[in-house]
């Protein structure tokens, strides 16, 4: 299991963005497209990292506690410490991320190159305004042919207790604090499906609540290089 860690920075809506890949152009490696949709009304994601890999490599698993790197991400939206685990990993060919805050009905897409039996995507965003909820793929299929699409709830990394304080909470909406040192009484401790946001805190739960998918995921196989 990986782990991520990283401050959010001022972040900026961007609409439709298409990222560049430095992607490795040698015999046998497909390109693909990635592309996420923000299907909520008012949550925003964060710059999001995009693998492609073998079958073996996980960012994490429902119902186990997030590696540090996923508690990086899940709290503040950093994507360092995660990029920097999966290009160690040989089973690992490339990892792209997006730039800038992915709004409400707007989408990013990122390019990563894939191999020969290594033709697997994660991915991993924060949710933001949460305390660590993020949206992820973990290890699904790329299309052989054209595109699959697929979607993805709200999780909770378990990593710090979901007091909607915005002291607690990175970003532009709330300006908080991002990381959470250590295990705290409230932090659930494993990884599992987001129940949403209740106006427990600061945050007004008709504005801020969801209801699941909150992203659209698709993959399309755009070219072979031979």
């Amino acid at each position: 299991m990986f782990r991520l860690f990283n401050r959010v920075p001022r972040i900026t809506f961007i609409a439709a963005l298409i990222i560049t890949s430095s992607s490795i152009q040698a015999s046998g490696y497909s390109t693909y497209h990635v592309t996420i949709t923000n299907l909520t009304n008012s949550i925003n994601f964060t710059p999001i990292l995009v693998a492609s890999h073998r079958r073996a490599v996980s960012i994490f698993e429902l119902g186990s506690p997030a590696s540090d790197d996923l508690s990086a991400v899940a709290e503040g939206g950093d994507t360092g410490p995660l990029t920097t685990t999966l290009n160690g990993n040989h089973q690992v060919i490339d990892v792209q991320s997006s730039s800038g805050l992915l709004g409400p009905g707007m989408s990013v897409t990122v390019i990563v190159s894939a191999a020969h039996g290594a033709k697997r995507i994660s991915l991993a965003s924060m949710m933001l305004p949460t305390n660590d909820g993020f949206i992820a793929l973990d290890s699904v299929k790329a299309p052989r042919h054209d595109s699959a699409t697929y979607f993805s709830p709200g999780y909770d990394a378990g990593t710090e207790e979901n007091d909607e304080a915005c002291a607690n909470i990175p970003g532009p909406t709330c300006g908080g604090v991002p990381f959470s040192p250590g295990v705290n009484e409230g932090d659930e401790g494993y990884v599992h499906i987001h129940r949403g946001m209740h106006g427990i805190g600061d945050l007004e739960a008709h504005v801020y609540d969801w209801r699941n998918p909150v992203a659209k995921i698709t993959i399309t196989r755009v070219s072979n290089h031979h």
